[in-house]
C-alpha cells in the first residue's frame, strides 16, 4: 500500500494500547483522517513531538479500503500554539475549533480554503498575528478577548462557506427581493439568511419562534463588510464594536448548530448561553 505526506492538524488522540495511540487530523489535502499511530509511544518511533491536540505537523498516511482507521507512518512536528494553553477563554476557543470540525467534515473528504484559515484562526488566538492586526495588548486577558472575536468570527465563516452553507446576505430568502435594511429583520436558518420580517408575516401560523431569529440591521452590514472579499481576503471592520460582533459570532454559531444538527460541546463556552433557538 502506498502512502502520502501531507500537512495535518491534530484535533484528537488517544491511546490505542501501551505502545500506540489512535488519532483524529485534518489533513489539508486529504481532509478528515482517523488513524492508528503503531509504536508512537515507544522510545523511539517516527513521530516527531509526538501526536497532540491541536499542533500541525507533515504526516504520513496510508488509507486501508478495508478498515475505518488509516495508518499513520509519520508524524513531523512544524508547529504548535502554546498560548492556547495559558488562557482558559483562548483554550476553550481551540476547543471550539477542534469539535466543530470533526461535526461538519466527512472523512477524506479535503477543505484546503476551510484547513489554511483554520490555520490562521489557531495563530490568532495564539497571539502570532497581533502585530499585524494592530490589535492593542492590554494584558493578557485583554489580549486574549480581543483576540478570541475576531479568530472565531473568520473560522465560522470558513466552515459554512466551505461546507456550502454560506449565509445569504443580499436577497430576502423568501421573496428573492434585495434586502430592505430599514425595515425589520430575521434570519431564516431553515433558508440559510436573511428575510423581512412584518406584522402581518410574523402572525402567520406558519411561523414558529424557531422559525426565525429576530436580528438588527447592523448585523447584516457587518457580515456584508466582513465577506465582501472572499475568504482570502477577510477582513474585520475597523469600525465594527464589540457587541457588533459578538452578535455576528453568536448568529453564525447559532446557524453552525443548525446546520450541523447537534451542539458541539465546547459552543456555550465560547459564545454564552445566549444562542438563538
Amino acid at each position: 500500500m502506498a502512502g502520502v505526506i501531507d500537512e495535518g492538524l491534530c484535533l484528537r488522540a488517544w491511546d490505542w494500547s501501551e505502545t500506540s495511540q489512535t488519532a483524529m487530523v485534518f489533513a489539508r489535502g486529504l481532509g478528515l483522517v482517523r488513524g492508528l499511530a503503531k509504536g508512537a509511544k515507544r522510545p523511539k518511533h517516527p513521530y516527531s513531538g509526538g501526536l497532540e491536540m491541536l499542533s500541525r505537523g507533515r504526516v504520513g498516511v496510508i488509507v486501508r479500503p478495508t478498515s475505518e482507521l488509516a495508518l499513520l507512518t509519520s508524524w513531523d512536528l512544524c508547529e504548535t500554539f502554546p498560548a492556547l494553553r495559558q488562557s482558559l477563554a483562548v483554550h476553550n476557543a481551540g476547543l471550539f475549533i477542534a469539535d466543530a470540525l470533526q461535526h461538519a467534515i466527512r472523512d477524506h473528504d479535503p477543505h484546503e480554503a476551510l484547513y489554511d484559515q483554520t490555520i490562521e484562526s489557531l495563530r490568532l488566538l495564539a497571539g502570532e498575528a497581533d502585530d499585524r492586526a494592530g490589535w492593542d495588548d492590554g494584558g493578557e486577558h485583554a489580549s486574549a478577548s480581543t483576540r478570541i472575536a475576531p479568530a472565531m468570527l473568520k473560522f465560522l465563516w470558513a466552515v459554512l462557506l466551505e461546507t456550502g452553507y454560506k449565509p445569504e446576505l443580499n436577497a430576502d430568502v423568501r421573496t428573492g427581493e434585495l434586502l430592505d435594511e430599514t425595515r425589520a429583520l430575521a434570519f431564516i436558518p431553515g433558508l440559510g439568511g436573511f428575510g423581512v420580517i412584518d406584522a402581518e408575516r410574523a402572525t402567520e401560523s406558519s411561523e414558529t419562534p424557531s422559525a426565525h431569529w429576530r436580528t438588527r440591521s447592523s448585523t447584516l452590514a457587518f457580515l456584508r463588510h466582513f465577506a465582501a472579499g472572499g475568504l482570502q481576503a477577510l477582513a474585520v471592520p475597523e469600525t465594527s464594536d464589540p457587541a457588533t460582533m459578538d452578535r455576528v459570532n453568536r448568529l453564525l454559531a447559532s446557524y453552525l448548530r443548525y446546520v450541523l444538527g447537534t451542539e458541539p460541546p465546547t459552543m456555550t463556552l465560547v459564545f454564552g448561553s445566549r444562542l438563538a433557538r
